[in-house]
């Protein structure tokens, strides 16, 4: 694993050309060739083979409207010959073990959102702006202030964890009051889209550590997070880049990340999505609007306010520092989670389970540890049930634990600090692999 195993699990079905263009949910299939999903392209990987019924239902469990569009589409009993290839991903006893778990965690009010924990996060890093920024204006002395923005880069990673929380809809529980949540906390906290995030991190969910449909391993030219990724690594620039990419990622890749998506990639989704005719169809046109505004405000706040007086030079370094404190903060963390595991083929379909537990890793849970990654260090239980309020992933633990058990698989839990330096690892030994290819 340290050179990020490209190996791939055995569990996995083959894809083929029969049904193709449909997508199996609880024994039905469903035709979605001329069906435009209105969050993206994550359809099409769903399509030709496997079952999606686990990630239709963990997606849309909160939706009122997912199966009116379901409904509509044409669908078809699945034959038995298809049946037999695509139910449950040849899993069908984990899919009624897992459903079983789900439904009594359901009755049990486990996906039930919590308004306290909501006014207790959001209170809490309005009260981490307030005093970082009070902190940097308040005093002269050059430590002080690198002590402010330190507190306000910290403030903008808890901003990036919880309008994670809004944009899977486990933060109030209502679509529409979490979209307004997300785009305001991740546009004015961290300056970035959240309809560029949920299009994304939901491929990123669907099947996490497949190549070419896991949007988390296509990070070339900054990073490369597993051999796999490298075929087509021929620059002898890139090549060096990547061979330090071990001891770069934490000071500077994720710093470039963060800069990337703030200045290129969110604003030219948010403008595109204005100026698209079939966005405007859905009203996402006057969403994107809303996240523009709120990255003006993130802007207006910082140079217009915490920064004022100061030269425009200064301004933006204390910028790139109070920056670098956030992406490294977010970015580091969210990398232990997956990305020195191994990766599938593409042409493999997991189980949604098999997913959880070959794919992904928890750090051990502990009082700081469970504020430091706002219990995302549960990431076993975040990807079986995304829409769960995330601070319930420690007590539902052992009982996905006891699953994970009962069908044979690893339940993946790590310390943090040695999950760390395995993280490190693989990218340096993924940047040496690189550079050694010949062209």
């Amino acid at each position: 694993m340290g050179k990020g195993s490209n190996a791939a699990p055995a569990a996995g079905n083959t894809v083929t050309k029969l049904d193709d263009t449909e997508v199996l949910i609880d024994g039905r299939l469903y035709d979605v060739s001329s069906f435009k999903h209105p969050g993206g392209s994550i359809i099409k990987f769903l399509t030709g083979n496997g079952d999606a019924t686990e990630a239709y239902r963990e997606f849309h469990m909160r939706s009122a409207s997912a199966d009116k569009m379901l409904a509509s589409l044409p669908s078809r009993a699945a034959p038995s010959d298809v049946l037999s290839r695509r139910e449950g991903n040849g899993k069908t006893s984990l899919s009624e073990d897992y459903a079983a778990l789900r439904k009594q965690l359901e009755e049990e009010g486990f996906f039930e959102p919590s308004m306290t924990e909501c006014v207790y996060r959001t209170s809490e890093i309005i009260a981490m702006h307030l005093l970082g920024a009070y902190i940097f204006m308040t005093n002269e002395s050059m430590g002080m202030k690198a002590l402010g923005l330190v507190v306000l880069g910290l403030a903008q990673g808890r901003c990036g964890w919880l309008m994670h929380e809004g944009g899977h809809y486990s933060m109030t529980g209502h679509i529409p009051t979490d979209r307004v949540l997300q785009v305001a906390i991740y546009g004015i906290g961290c300056g970035m889209s959240g309809a560029w995030w949920r299009n994304q991190h939901n491929k990123h969910h669907a099947t996490p550590q497949k190549l070419q449909h896991d949007v988390d391993l296509d990070t070339l030219p900054l990073v490369a997070f597993n051999e796999a990724c490298i075929d087509k690594v021929r620059s002898p620039i890139l090549k060096t880049w990547l061979r330090f990419q071990g001891a770069l990622f934490i000071p500077v890749s994720c710093l470039l990340v963060a800069l990337g998506w703030q200045f290129y990639l969110h604003p030219r989704h948010i403008a595109r999505s204005i100026t698209s005719k079939r966005n405007a169809a859905r009203g996402a046109d006057k969403r994107a609007m809303g996240e523009a505004a709120a990255l003006a405000t993130r802007y207006a706040l910082l140079f217009g306010g915490v920064f004022s007086g100061l030269t425009w030079g200064q301004s933006w370094g204390c910028y790139l520092f109070y920056n670098f404190i956030g992406a490294a903060y977010i970015f580091t963390n969210f990398s232990l989670s997956h990305t020195h595991l191994p990766v599938s083929k593409p042409d493999e379909y997991l189980h949604w389970v098999e997913y959880s537990a070959i794919h992904t890793t928890n750090i051990s849970p502990n009082f700081l540890c469970n504020w430091w990654m706002a219990y995302l260090n549960f990431q076993i239980e975040h990807h079986l049930f995304p829409s769960m309020p995330q601070f319930r992933h420690p007590i539902v633990s052992p009982r996905v634990r006891a699953l994970f058990e009962k069908h044979g698989m690893r339940y993946d839990e790590r310390p943090y600090f040695s999950c760390l330096w395995e993280t490190l690892m693989n990218l340096h030994n993924v940047g040496a692999a690189a550079q050694k290819k010949t062209a």
